[in-house]
This record gives structure tokens, C-alpha cells and sequence, in this order.
């Protein structure tokens, strides 16, 4: 195993990674941004009102890209234990 080809699997695995938790982060970030454009405009410093919000919004992008991202690390996972032997050697 050389030192590219292990490169190359770390690589893949990060932007695996970034791909799955992006899809989470994401929607996460702009419901909290939403929220706090609303505090700030009502001057309403309440942290369940920015908790719950964020906590419904990931709940649900999970419930929706589950499948998703189910086959993306499956799909993955099957790819690098079909690699093993050309990795190896």
C-alpha cells in the first residue's frame, strides 16, 4: 500500500464525510439564523426558542435524507471492502 493510495482513501472518506454532515448542518444553520434575526428584531432572549426550532428542523432533514445518506455510506462500504485486495497488494 503506497503512501498515494492511502492518501487517496483518507481523501475520499473526508469528502464522504463532509457530504453527510453538510446535509445535516446545513438546514440547522438557517433556522438557527432565521431564529436569530427574529430575536434580535423582538428582543427575545429565550434558548428554547433557538433549541427547538434547530432540534425539529435536524429530526426532520434526518426522516428525509436518511435513505440518502443510508446509500451513500453503504454504497461506500462496499466499494472499499471490494477494494481491499487491490489495496493491499
Amino acid at each position: 500500500m503506497t503512501p498515494g493510495t492511502v492518501i487517496d482513501v483518507f481523501q475520499h472518506t473526508l469528502q464522504i464525510i463532509v457530504l453527510l454532515v453538510s446535509i445535516i448542518l446545513f438546514p440547522a444553520l438557517g433556522v438557527g439564523l432565521l431564529v436569530a434575526v427574529f430575536q434580535a428584531a423582538t428582543s427575545i432572549n429565550e434558548m428554547t426558542l433557538s433549541f427547538i426550532p434547530k432540534l425539529l428542523v435536524t429530526i426532520l432533514t434526518l426522516m428525509l435524507a436518511g435513505p440518502y445518506m443510508l446509500g451513500v455510506m453503504l454504497a461506500y462500504i462496499k466499494k472499499t471492502f471490494a477494494d481491499i485486495p487491490f489495496l493491499i497488494g
